[in-house]
């Protein structure tokens, strides 16, 4: 049954419990505290604490990539000491990063461990904060509590560089100690939160449910596998992101000088508090498209927007950006549904897992975007740039999904024999013997 039909079936929605509408409120502070400062890191790195961007460049990747390749790393603590456990560590972990900056005479090398904490409380934080959301809840109630737990993200993702900007250059060691104090605050408001174990889903099996609710027991738990349902999922967050991610590295270097610093600035505020509308508003029809249908419209608006991108003149900026909105509020809700759905692991590991996915989409784009926009400049039209991943857009996942095919032709082929033919006036034949070495029971 769909998400979206069994709602309906269900009648008027469950209301949010206080206990959801705290991780909800809390999302929004936490997003509003780091982005009051990280939107910011590379000056600071630099200006600040003299860096050469060299440097700065690769502490930020490295930053990236344990902000989100580590929430396989959460996921697993998770589920052994439990999503509410992990929630308290990984904001402790933050609130130490961001206390370091604070001090302010630490010099460069406090400074990158003091941002590293900082992204290892984030790897931390969100697989349990997300698992802790629907932890209990049926499949029908996921689009709409990942959708309001994605649109208080981005809300502050919008409102936090606009409250910072005023003091992160005049005023930085006040504004780092403020965001401290905020954060210290919302790991004491996550303590009044139930402990909840990871792995209290409706839908899990009953094998799985024997193991961690059935039994009491709180040692360790069995290893959950990556089953070859769960990789078309990954497969595609690391496409999506990829694809995604040269739009949010690129588009300052390639619109600013197109438009005023104000302009684009108003262009990003305007992206984030869309897609905070956009992402509930379409939640239930999200959940309701069938994968594939969502995978093409995804990918397609991504590369329509990028395309449009490549005109270079503010509408054709506004009008790719919009839709490169668009295919992120449906396209990556729908593939953690997807991963959720595939999955009988917990649900802090499958968020893990997409985010791993996501790290490796991230990284790609940081590694092969560079020598692709300079080659881009070097040809005298960086436009060129957005319809080579236009390109990409439309050319991978049909590549993807032929890899994806091809190996499930194999395995089919792998796991059925071919029967044997009998000889004129013998009877009939034996089943001959799989790859395996099993009979094939046919």
């Amino acid at each position: 049954m769909r998400a979206g039909t069994a709602g309906r079936r269900a009648g008027r929605r469950a209301p949010l419990s206080r206990h959801q509408l705290l991780l909800l409120g809390a999302s929004f502070l936490i997003t509003v505290g780091s982005f009051a400062v990280l939107p910011y890191m590379s000056v600071l790195l630099h200006s600040r604490w003299g860096l050469g961007l060299g440097t700065v460049g690769a502490v930020l990747a490295a930053a990236s990539l344990i902000q989100f390749g580590g929430g396989v790393f959460g996921a697993a603590l998770a589920r052994r000491i439990g999503l509410r456990a992990t929630m308290l560590i990984a904001l402790t972990v933050r609130t130490a990063g961001f206390a370091c900056f604070a001090p302010g005479g630490g010099g460069p090398v406090f400074a990158v461990v003091a941002l590293l904490l900082v992204a290892s409380g984030a790897a931390l934080y969100l697989p349990a904060n997300k698992a802790y959301l629907v932890a209990g809840r049926p499949e029908e109630e996921r689009p709409r509590l990942l959708a309001l737990s994605g649109s208080a993200f981005t809300t502050g993702i919008a409102l936090g560089p606009v409250a910072a900007a005023p003091f992160v250059l005049s005023e930085p060691t006040a504004l780092f100690g403020a965001v401290a104090l905020l954060f210290a605050a919302v790991c004491g408001a996550h303590a009044l939160l139930p402990p909840v174990r990871d792995g209290d889903r409706t839908d899990r099996t009953d094998r799985t449910d024997r193991t961690d609710r059935g039994t009491g027991v709180r040692g360790r738990l069995p290893r959950e596998p990556f089953a070859p349902a769960e990789r078309a999922p990954f497969a595609y967050a690391l496409l999506s992101v990829y694809v995604f991610m040269y739009f949010q590295h690129y588009l300052a270097l390639y619109a600013i000088p197109r438009m005023s610093a104000a302009s684009y600035g108003f262009l990003l505020m305007a992206y984030a508090l869309l897609l905070a509308v956009l992402q509930p508003l379409l939640a239930r029809w999200t959940a309701e498209l069938p994968y594939g249908r969502a995978l093409r419209l995804g990918f397609g608006a991504m590369a329509l927007g990028t395309a449009g991108l490549a005109t270079g003149g503010p509408v054709g900026i506004a009008a790719g950006a919009a839709l490169m909105c668009w295919a992120e509020a449906v396209l990556f809700l729908r593939n953690e549904l997807e991963a959720l759905a595939r999955s009988a692991a917990p649900a802090a590991t499958v968020f893990g897992r997409q985010r791993l996915a996501a790290g490796f989409g991230a990284a790609a784009a940081a590694l092969f975007g560079g020598p692709l926009y300079g080659a881009a400049e070097r040809a005298g039209d960086t436009g060129l740039f957005w319809l080579a991943v236009a390109a990409q857009s439309l050319l991978l996942p049909v590549a993807g999904w032929a890899v994806g095919r091809a190996r499930r032709d194999q395995a089919a082929a792998r796991t059925t024999a071919p029967a044997a033919v009998p000889a004129p006036g013998s009877g009939p034949a034996s089943p001959s013997p799989s790859p395996s070495g099993s009979g094939s029971g046919s």
